[in-house]
């Protein structure tokens, strides 16, 4: 019939897939939380070939019955422990990388996710067969030096994305435990952004954005158990903050992510 598609078995089988190349499917994961005031990243230390010995973000192949986010989900839990029915942070996909060079085995294209999770328990940091652990981001270049495959690039976008996001969502509440006092969450901003915010200006636009937060009407100490009772707070139902939150300048410059000088 005209203006029909049909696909026949002979079609397909006069498909030449001999003048394709295999390519094998893998997620990677930039998982981002705060630990000691300072913007960390999961690592794992790889144990085989390719990069035996090096440094990247946890992550692995899909299963061909596997959709991506449940391969990411699978991953995070088995990076961290954490699994998705607990799963109190934010989880996204944030690109696709598929150099031709970036894995030396053959033709691997990456599905990268960013997680923004609450400070966890050191237990978190445990993959199987791997030694897996926290990284502050400026310590990076120092102590860890390059990433195995392009997992330097995938960072840094992956962190650049966090700094964006948390302009014009409330996504920065993924950082905290409820309760939280307005305190907590702006030190979220101040480390994750480079930057030292005005905490009266802070809390003003916090309060004005409609849903960000909910008032529980108790007072507690902000984290650290520092400074004086302050009132506390829930993630509200929210998701985007409106007008956005823009970063103040001088910011942390995306190529100052591994290594670079804070202002």
């Amino acid at each position: 019939m005209t203006g029909t598609r049909e696909t026949d078995g002979a079609s397909l089988e006069s498909h030449d897939r001999t003048r394709h190349a295999t390519v094998a499917v893998t997620v990677d994961l930039v998982v981002l939380t705060i630990r000691r005031g300072r913007l960390s990243v999961l690592l794992v230390e790889r144990s085989g070939q390719p990069f035996a010995g090096w440094w990247a973000l946890p992550g692995g192949f899909v299963e061909p019955d596997e959709a991506l986010d449940v391969a990411a989900e699978r991953q995070l839990a088995e990076k961290t422990g954490i699994r998705s029915a607990d799963f109190d942070g934010h989880l996204e996909q944030l690109a696709t990388f598929g150099d031709p060079d970036r894995d030396p085995r053959g033709r691997v294209i990456s599905v990268a996710y960013v997680a923004m999770i609450a400070d966890p328990p050191a237990s978190a940091a445990g993959g199987h067969r791997t030694e897996a652990r926290w990284w502050a981001i400026d310590e990076l270049a120092d102590e860890v030096g390059s990433l195995a495959f392009d997992h330097d690039s995938v960072l840094t976008d992956g962190v650049e994305r966090v700094r964006a996001k948390l302009e014009y969502t409330t996504v920065a509440a993924a950082f905290v435990d409820s309760p939280f006092s307005l305190s907590d969450l702006r030190h979220v901003y101040e480390t994750v952004w480079g930057v030292a915010l005005r905490p009266q200006n802070f809390a003003r636009k916090v309060i004005s954005a409609d849903g960000f937060v909910v008032p529980l009407g108790e007072q507690g100490r902000p984290s650290g158990g520092r400074g004086r009772p302050a009132a506390l707070y829930e993630r509200g139902p929210a998701t985007e903050i409106v007008p956005a939150m823009l970063r103040p300048a001088p910011a942390i410059d995306s190529e100052t992510v591994r290594g670079g000088t804070s202002p």
